[in-house]
């Protein structure tokens, strides 16, 4: 029953594929009831198995670049639902050489992946700590930690999810609210199709992985069914690496 998440509603920025939908599912699992937040629509096989497994997912349809939209959304959500977990999930990336890189989409990177964050455990968590509890999992990455190769951006403002979840959790923490952030390796996703197809930098990253293999989406639930869990109420702060081993290499 630790893990156990019956009667909670858990919101997932960009829950319908990739590292989202694996988490959209493990949740599901756990008995949550769950909300994806995404610009498109959640995908008919998804929708199938909560039907099929009697659980609740309802989809909004919000581009998360706008913060408007985003405030507007949110505000219209507390007024019918209460949401106990936020996992925020969704994220840009953009490759270009440093030297070269536009800064309209350094700006876009930093909008989705940092600000938009930040304004979201602002709105949810407000009522969260009236409540006195609640549970905040940002995504981080291995580039919180290293400076990856041609992703400034996307370094700075994973980097930045990694500090901003110290300093809400130094915050919170003593009001019933865990903050932390899962950390995914190199993972088997859309966003990292290039990395992927790229034969010399797979391999290169693939050698480093002890787990010797990329991970998936389904990798990434337990992780964040822990941390959304009783199990993890006294787990604040952490930034928790789900990497095949990657960091310990």
């Amino acid at each position: 029953m630790i893990f156990d998440l019956t009667g909670r509603t858990a919101l997932v920025t960009g829950g319908a594929r990739g590292l989202g939908r694996g988490m959209t599912e493990g949740l599901l699992a756990a008995g949550a009831d769950v909300i994806t937040v995404q610009r498109g629509p959640v995908p008919d096989d998804l929708d199938r198995y909560a039907a099929e497994s009697g659980l609740t997912l309802d989809s909004i349809a919000v581009d998360l670049a706008d913060l408007e939209q985003v405030e507007q959304m949110i505000s219209g959500l507390l007024d019918v639902r209460q949401v106990d977990i936020l996992i925020n999930n969704a994220g840009l990336q953009h490759r270009d050489d440093s030297v070269d890189f536009p800064l309209a989409d350094f700006d876009r990177v930093l909008q989705v992946n940092l600000r938009v964050v930040f304004r979201l455990c602002q709105l949810l968590g407000r009522p969260m700590l009236e409540r006195g509890y609640g549970k905040i999992i940002n995504i981080a990455s291995m580039v919180s930690w290293s400076g990856g190769y041609r992703v400034p951006a996307y370094a700075a403002s994973k980097g930045a999810v990694a500090q901003l979840t110290k300093a809400l959790c130094n915050e919170w923490a003593g009001q019933g609210v865990n903050v932390n952030a899962i950390a995914p390796g190199y993972m088997d996703t859309e966003m990292n199709e290039a990395l992927i197809a790229d034969a010399e930098r797979n391999e290169q990253i693939s050698a480093r992985i002890p787990a010797g293999r990329w991970g998936t989406p389904a990798d990434i639930a337990g992780a964040a069914v822990f941390l959304a869990s009783p199990a993890a109420d006294y787990i604040h702060g952490a930034i928790i690496p789900v990497d095949g081993g990657w960091l310990a290499r």
